[in-house]
């Protein structure tokens, strides 16, 4: 079932969010070559400790860190480690919050140093699709609105969109219906009704939009080892424009 949220709902989810955006801010600040991802765990940690939430996805379905650090290839669910990151490397960093009983869920893709014309390219891309999929994410609309606009803008590009992850609701628990693809006919699914909250997330590949995973059973990578992107935020449907709950 989809929940709308109340008014006081939608006050924690945007508290919860806006420290999402904030330990993003902090993060792309530490982003650089020499650093290693798992310092960027730490930082996120405290960080959103002392702001007075909870690592939302610390513990979750098993899962042992703070963010999801994604190197490169790897499109989701990565694990930090010592690895240091290098020039031209990118960097997606998923981060969640609770507080309050509500959460907030936001992803960026971070250049390191400096990066090929290519790969800024997908990560415009892929920073574009997100934004085409929340214009879409308007009462009276249908889910798939928002997975077409997502899918077209990628492949007009040349990309492609990973199938086998998609976005979802938000609230009260860091995964709600319904689930939001990044591909798919418009006009389909749920109509979308003020107080709706999704987390709207686009993966985009640079090749294959297939991926496997590794052997932690958490870090998912490009079948054909070609570079990822993902932008994610939080959103809350109204009656007007949709509101970006960890808009940084």
């Amino acid at each position: 079932m989809i929940t709308c949220k109340s008014k006081r709902e939608l006050e924690y989810m945007r508290k919860a969010g806006q420290i999402v955006a904030r330990t993003h801010r902090e993060l792309a600040k530490a982003v650089k070559v020499g650093v290693s991802t798992m310092e960027l765990d730490r930082l996120a940690e405290d960080f959103i400790i002392k702001a007075g939430a909870r690592p939302a996805f610390k513990g979750l379905y098993g899962f042992p860190y703070t963010i999801c650090a994604s190197v490169n290839e790897e499109v989701v669910h990565g694990f930090p480690s010592l690895r240091k990151l290098e020039n031209g490397d990118i960097i997606s960093i998923d981060v969640g919050a609770e507080i309050n009983g509500y959460f907030g869920d936001s992803a960026v893709t971070l250049p390191v140093g400096e990066i090929s014309s290519e790969t800024q390219k997908l990560l415009k891309a892929t920073e574009e699709a997100l934004y085409k999929g929340i214009e879409q994410a308007r009462a009276g609309k249908r889910l798939s609105d928002i997975s077409h606009a997502v899918q077209s803008c990628a492949e007009s590009h040349g990309y492609a969109v990973v199938r086998d992850f998609v976005g979802h609701g938000i609230g009260s628990k860091p995964h709600e219906e319904p689930q939001v693809p990044n591909f798919g006919r418009p006009g389909r699914g749920p109509r979308l009704k003020a107080g709706m909250t999704l987390a709207i997330e686009p993966m985009i590949n640079m090749g294959t939009y297939e991926v496997q995973t590794l052997a932690n059973n958490w870090t998912v990578v490009t079948l054909d080892a070609k570079l990822s992107a993902h932008f994610e935020h939080t959103i809350a449907i109204t009656d007007d424009e949709p509101e970006i709950l960890t808009r940084i």
